[in-house]
């Protein structure tokens, strides 16, 4: 006769499993040498601090009085959020084949703990610089933060469907790496991260509008900025977006696992 493990001693098995595979992860990725683990958050903190300083020092102006230090924090840090997550579920499997053939690891748990680890490193990387550049005066405290945490919130539901259907199909061809590159290089000048919405043309803004990642940084900016300017952004659209990919990169990876998962 078959047991079944029950619902809640499942959970705890599979959540130690992703817990298990995020500290083999950090040890893989940043080991133990010099600053090892905080590599997480200061690789992205580096990047979003450099952007920042070089707008403000060839003091690029975007609209009348946008403030460069809080618009490059917002835009930036949004998109080392979804496009550092689903980069690294791409080739993801591969790699780890081996601790497939332990029985409580599956496809999706290899998934979940990189796109846990990016997510962590994103978020404290934009807690912790908001707070600085409060703190010695380069940004105003935000508006309204839970507007801010349910952007945020989208933005990584986004990052999940898209980095499952990335990573799943990744497996089956080493070309869907190479297109996907070249599509994140095309898609970083439309994510909204360099531009406001409400800065183009009416045509231009129907047709930017219909990728998904620009509603979470308007939704996040009005969140920073207030009322002082005018955004765009639809959370239907975007929900409704968000899990339709969230299906298709499940029912992905469910496959995927089919496919590579020892019996």
């Amino acid at each position: 006769m078959e047991m079944h493990t029950p619902f809640r001693r499942a959970l705890q098995i599979q959540l130690r499993v992703i817990g298990a595979l995020l500290m083999r992860e950090i040890l893989t990725r940043y080991g133990r040498h010099n600053i090892g683990f905080m590599w997480l958050f200061v690789e992205p903190m580096t990047f979003t601090l450099g952007i920042t300083a070089l707008w403000s020092m060839v003091k690029v102006t975007h609209g009348t009085s946008l403030p460069i230090t809080e618009f490059a924090l917002t835009g930036y840090s949004t998109v080392l959020l979804w496009r550092n997550a689903v980069n690294r579920c791409n080739l993801a499997i591969a790699p780890n084949l081996g601790l497939l053939f332990h029985r409580n690891v599956r496809v999706i748990d290899l998934f979940a703990a990189r796109l846990l680890l990016e997510f962590t490193g994103a978020t404290i990387s934009f807690i912790v610089l908001s707070l600085v550049f409060i703190a010695i005066g380069w940004a105003i405290p935000p508006k309204d933060i839970i507007k801010i945490f349910e952007a945020w919130g989208l933005l990584m539901w986004y990052a999940v469907g898209l980095g499952l259907i990335v990573g799943s199909l990744s497996e089956r061809s080493e070309t869907v790496d190479r297109v996907w590159h070249t599509i994140t290089y095309l898609i970083f000048p439309l994510s909204g991260a360099a531009f406001m919405v409400d800065w183009l043309p009416k045509s231009a803004q129907t047709l930017v509008l219909l990728l998904p990642m620009v509603h979470g940084v308007e939704m996040l900016r009005e969140g920073y900025f207030g009322g002082t300017f005018r955004f765009h952004y639809n959370v239907a659209y975007f929900a409704t977006i968000n899990l339709v990919l969230l299906f298709v990169g499940l029912a992905l990876a469910r496959e995927a696992g089919r496919r590579v998962e020892p019996e």
